[in-house]
């Protein structure tokens, strides 16, 4: 069935215009003021007055914790969310159990998603010392990218960013995006060890960001970028959370011809240090969240072209297993269902518009990953589109959770921003708080070439 939407605001490539939009089978027919629909065609009519459409969220950096950490979330109960918070894509990183480390679990995870997965989906191929041979060989026109990410590069639980000499040799070799945790675990290490020595019983959960430090992001981040420009491979920065790591990033260049390119986080973007003493361990991530200043310089690169995407780096635990102190409670948490509305409610704090949504969460991140034919809002593109009420309050309770993990650090929150509705390859799988019947989404694509 064909569906057409009315009179509703469309946010696409850097403009706001009210027009009718036209879903016909997948993908989009048709974009203008006003759409005639023959009488003899079936076409369900969705009004949207007062309401903006913007194009689905790629989020491109989520753990869904399948296989082997199943109790946290799966593919079908992390996707189902996010289509609640606007996002009709995302590409899930290597540390499952096991580790996604071969093309055979690789293509494993693919089998999963083409079952279970209620958006679009692309999935990293792990990398540490043992398996570079296998990271080499993934095809670029079906796998997103090769990462670090969740995993040690040996039995010291360091990072890649640990291991130049390692890197710059495997970029001198790789074709792919490779997407990278930007931490020393040296000085992860070295402050854990002083804040232990003075007998400190990790309570206080600010304590994290100490031990997590600026000092240790701005370290790798500088290796990092070392190492890139020396080999000019292909190289994104994950989730960046220091102002001072957001000033080395190049804002001089268009992005589809950068090579080195960065993304803000959702936690680093919505929270502070300032929130630890009423959120607690409930916002412990790595990288960890850092100062009002730096939250800010962090929106000060997203506009200046410096970062060049927002994902969320949503990473369930149980709520038992973020308990603890802060030595022992586990970092990441739930954050795909709030998404958008998050962003709105950043929106109406005055900190993005409407458009730097649009633009940070799919135009962006499709152009930097080389995603064919979504990420914007075009006549012959998938329709991946969501209705977004921006005065509609989101209530985040408990009993209103997705998540399997069952808490989320909005909890207790009035978000102000809403999705009304979610379409997904032409299917409105979500509309006003209820999901339709299942239908696995697509595998993303991307342009083989990635220059």
């Amino acid at each position: 069935m064909n569906t057409v939407i009315r009179n509703i605001t469309v946010v696409n490539e850097g403009r706001e215009e009210v027009n009718d939009v036209l879903i016909e089978g997948e993908r989009i027919g048709k974009i203008a003021p006003a759409i005639t629909v023959p009488n003899d065609t079936i076409c369900k009519e969705i009004r949207g007055d007062g309401l903006f459409l913007l194009p689905g969220m790629i989020d491109a950096q989520v753990h869904f914790r399948e296989p082997g950490l199943t109790w946290k979330g799966t593919i079908y109960s992390e996707s189902k969310a996010a289509l609640a918070g606007g996002i009709t894509s995302f590409m899930e990183m290597p540390n499952t159990r096991p580790a996604t480390m071969s093309l055979e679990l690789l293509e494993e995870k693919f089998t999963l998603a083409s079952n279970y997965s209620w958006g679009n989906y692309s999935f990293f191929m792990g990398l540490t010392k043992e398996n570079a041979d296998q990271a080499l060989r993934i095809n670029n026109a079906t796998v997103c990218g090769v990462s670090d990410d969740g995993l040690y590069f040996d039995s010291l639980n360091s990072l890649m960013a640990d291991h130049p000499d390692y890197l710059e040799r495997f970029l001198r070799r790789s074709g792919s995006l490779v997407a990278l945790h930007s931490e020393k675990s040296g000085i992860i290490h070295k402050n854990a060890a002083y804040y232990k020595s003075l007998q400190s019983s990790g309570e206080d959960a600010s304590l994290h960001s100490r031990i997590h430090s600026t000092e240790g992001c701005v370290a790798a981040t500088k290796d990092i970028l070392n190492v890139a420009y020396s080999t000019r491979a292909r190289v994104h920065l994950l989730h960046i959370s220091t102002g001072q790591e957001s000033a080395l990033f190049d804002n001089d260049i268009p992005l589809p011809e950068k090579r080195i390119t960065a993304e803000a986080c959702l936690p680093h973007l919505y929270f502070s240090q300032d929130d630890y003493p009423s959120l607690g361990h409930r916002i412990k991530w790595n990288p960890s969240v850092k100062t009002p200043a730096d939250r800010q310089a962090l929106f000060m690169g997203l506009h200046s072209s410096r970062l060049d995407f927002i994902a969320t780096d949503h990473a369930p635990h149980l709520l038992s297993e973020k308990q603890g102190d802060c030595f022992t409670a586990l970092s990441g948490g739930p954050l795909v269902q709030h998404a958008l509305p998050a962003l709105v409610d950043l929106m109406h704090q005055g900190k993005i518009s409407i458009r730097d949504i649009a633009r940070f969460t799919a135009h962006n991140v499709a152009e930097a990953y080389r995603v064919q034919e979504r990420g914007y809002i075009r006549e012959g593109y998938y329709a991946d589109l969501i209705l977004v009420d921006a005065l509609q309050l989101t209530k985040v309770g408990k009993d209103n959770l997705l998540y399997k993990c069952g808490w989320s650090p909005f909890e207790g929150k009035s978000l102000r921003g809403a999705v009304v509705g979610t379409f997904v390859n032409g299917n409105l799988m979500f509309c006003k708080g209820k999901h339709s019947q299942f239908r696995a989404g697509h595998r993303l694509a991307f342009s083989k070439i990635r220059h």
